[in-house]
């Protein structure tokens, strides 16, 4: 459906003021409140564009209550870094406050773009979202590892091992990152380059044993970090010869694994469990067909950090206590769930919704709030719910992720 068909909105031309027509919340809500037509009426100064893209902020449904943090920040809002060979942009908890488990960040890379040799404090596990890479790695048992991935590929780097990325042709690539830190800044990133220009020229001399004067045109590592540079040959000319390759496999095909069905879409999950260097970060990937919904749930293991990669839905989130907000969000847009708290994500659109759930964890596991219901003593449940027999014949003793 379209952005706006949950709200009626009447645009005011003189002022540019946008305001409800109705007082109508949800049109498939029962129980709503009605409000005068200008209840919601902002005559001072606003962004209708904005409010238009985020109509649960704007008029949040009558289910809403209490104060929640901030549950949503967009790609489109973080800064870009442009460099040679591409751009980065990153969303940590500076950008999203809450987000205390994991940092996201989108990379391009241009055809024989690299994003230079260099390592990190926190594991790195990335998704493809655009065109085709070349990673390479490098173990603590002296194995070499080379591959080329596409779009629906993973990769993930643990602690301390050195890495690289290369944008192929012909269009180069993009891809989402996620680091196991909240807190993760790109930027604190250990660059080959970087250490080079901090090392003595006598001391790299007598490390590699070569002239002193080898080092005389080292790069910045400004000019570093992400540069252009030659789309490489083929995956078996970069095959380091007289060395053993890695006996740790760094990427996998997300997208080749067998989805769980659902009535309203599929679920592909990779944990350590199919993926067994990926240590620190779960994953799922979510599809849901448009009037679909991901079911009522929760997470026991940790926060829930979403990337919204097609389509447009709104989550509701209940944080106990009484506190519930919604959000709504569109391709580009990251999304957190702080631990243990119940929601819900619907496909507000025309279009399947596809969204990554990561979680900084070895597993992956969530707790079905009807599966739940179905588990438990019929007669205890009544009592709880004040619901007839209808509702308790209605439950599902069967997960079903994706209800439509």
């Amino acid at each position: 459906m379209n952005k706006l068909s949950r709200r009626t909105f009447m645009a005011f031309a003189a002022g540019g003021t946008v305001a409800l027509a109705t007082g109508q919340v949800h049109a498939h809500d029962n129980n709503v409140k009605t409000y005068p037509a200008n209840a919601n009426r902002d005559p001072g100064p606003h962004d209708p564009i904005r409010e238009a893209e985020n109509p649960d902020i704007l008029n949040p449904p009558d289910t809403d209550s209490g104060t929640l943090p901030n549950l949503r920040y967009s790609f489109s809002d973080a800064h870009v870094r442009k460099s040679s060979g591409g751009w980065t942009r990153q969303v940590t908890q500076r950008e999203l406050g809450v987000s205390t488990t994991i940092a996201g960040v989108d990379m391009r890379l241009n055809a024989g773009g690299i994003r230079e040799l260099h390592w990190h404090k926190e594991a790195e596990w990335a998704y493809m979202t655009y065109g085709k890479a070349r990673v390479t790695a490098f173990d603590a048992e002296s194995g070499w590892f080379v591959d080329d991935i596409g779009v629906g590929d993973l990769w993930y780097f643990p602690p301390g091992i050195p890495h690289s990325i290369q944008g192929l042709g012909p269009d180069g690539c993009e891809f989402l990152i996620a680091f196991d830190d909240g807190n993760f800044d790109e930027d604190s990133t250990f660059l080959l380059s970087d250490w080079f220009k901090h090392i003595p020229a006598d001391v790299l001399a007598k490390n590699f044993k070569v002239p002193v004067s080898t080092f005389a045109n080292l790069p910045s590592p400004q000019d570093e970090y992400i540069f252009a540079g030659t789309v490489p040959g083929s995956l078996a000319s970069d095959s380091i010869k007289g060395s053993a390759k890695s006996k740790t496999g760094f990427t996998h095909r997300m997208m080749a694994q067998s989805p769980i069905k659902a009535p309203g879409g599929t679920v592909r999950i990779t944990d350590s469990s199919n993926f067994p260097v990926s240590k620190t970060i779960a994953a799922a990937l979510v599809e849901i067909e448009p009037g679909g919904m991901r079911e009522l749930h929760w997470h026991p293991n940790n926060d829930e950090w979403q990337y919204y990669l097609e389509g447009e839905g709104r989550m509701g989130v209940f944080a106990s206590s009484g506190q519930a907000r919604t959000f709504d969000y569109r391709a580009g847009d990251v999304g957190y769930v702080p631990f243990a708290m119940g929601h819900y994500v619907e496909n507000t659109g025309s279009t399947p919704l596809r969204f990554l759930e990561l979680f900084k964890s070895d597993y992956y596991a969530d707790i079905s709030l009807n599966q739940w219901l179905a588990s438990t003593p019929p007669e205890l449940v009544k009592q709880h719910l004040r619901l007839d027999d209808n509702f308790m014949q209605a439950l599902s003793l069967i997960k079903n992720p994706v209800v439509k």
